[in-house]
């Protein structure tokens, strides 16, 4: 009976570790609620979803300093509605305020994993024309990863890309990212800096499946503050900066070539401003 009493001990107490360990995995990695007033929403002003369709079109801010660079500062958008000069395809996107300045959010605290942004046929429709069926099939395995696709810029090939962003809250994660050279079966690549894990990386995604690139550790990104995040393409060359210093070099295996947007994965909830692409 000894015996008998030993050998059902282990397996329960095992049982029991694991027991403990999926409820503190619970409290560690489940979404953060979303307060009851939102921190980018001006106090009073309610949450209203306005696809692209019902909100029209703004054009980019054009700088005059270079006539080749399309400038998104959100300064012609709608406070409180989904983003006209930004095309959601995963997650929860809308313009808020930050100071005063307006901003493009990601609010991934009512994140649902495998959940698209609403309205999804009708966006891939207008991005990818007759082959947009193509894009849906495939961008529902990157629901986890909420991407925006930047209006305006058909296929990105040469040049610079860069962003201010500044992460706000996020149990999981609170990356913030360029997306580039995505094709019409929902492929692309991300660059992103995250504050939680204080590094840099190159991820790809590909048939459903994301693999990481290029990693670099130890870039400082403390959430709360502004940052730039930089990507230079030349060919299949890629370059990652963050607050002007240069952390990455990689050459992919083929040169970059289709649209850009904007990144971030799971329950992130970050800030972005002045996205700005210059073509070389």
């Amino acid at each position: 009976m000894k015996g008998q009493r030993k050998k059902y001990f282990i397996p329960g107490a095992i049982l029991g570790t694991l027991a403990i360990g999926y409820f503190v995995y619970l409290g560690m990695f489940a979404p953060a609620k979303a307060p009851a007033q939102l921190e980018y929403l001006p106090g009073g002003h309610n949450f209203s979803v306005v696809t692209t369709a019902m909100a029209g079109q703004v054009e980019p801010t054009k700088k005059p300093a270079d006539s080749r660079a399309l400038v998104f500062d959100f300064s012609g958008e709608t406070v409180g509605a989904q983003p006209k000069t930004f095309v959601p395809a995963v997650g929860n996107w809308i313009i808020g305020m930050d100071n005063g300045n307006t901003v493009l959010v990601v609010d991934g605290r009512k994140w649902r994993r495998g959940v698209a942004s609403a309205g999804l046929a009708d966006k891939a429709r207008a991005l990818y024309g007759k082959r947009y069926a193509e894009f849906l099939d495939n961008v529902t395995a990157y629901a986890y990863y909420p991407f925006a696709v930047a209006t305006g810029v058909d296929n990105f090939t040469n040049g610079e890309i860069k962003v201010r962003f500044k992460a706000i809250a996020g149990r999981i994660d609170q990356g913030g990212g360029i997306l580039f050279d995505l094709k019409a079966n929902g492929d692309y690549y991300a660059l992103r800096a995250n504050p939680l894990e204080n590094n840099l990386v190159l991820w790809r995604y590909r048939h459903g499946a994301r693999s990481s690139v290029s990693w670099v550790r130890n870039v400082v990104t403390p959430s709360r503050k502004w940052h730039t995040l930089r990507l230079i393409v030349q060919g299949n060359l890629v370059k990652g900066y963050v607050n002007g210093k240069q952390y990455l070099s990689y050459r992919l295996p083929a040169p970059v070539s289709g649209k850009v947007g904007l990144w971030t994965k799971a329950d992130s909830v970050v800030y972005f401003d002045d996205y700005q692409v210059t073509p070389h």
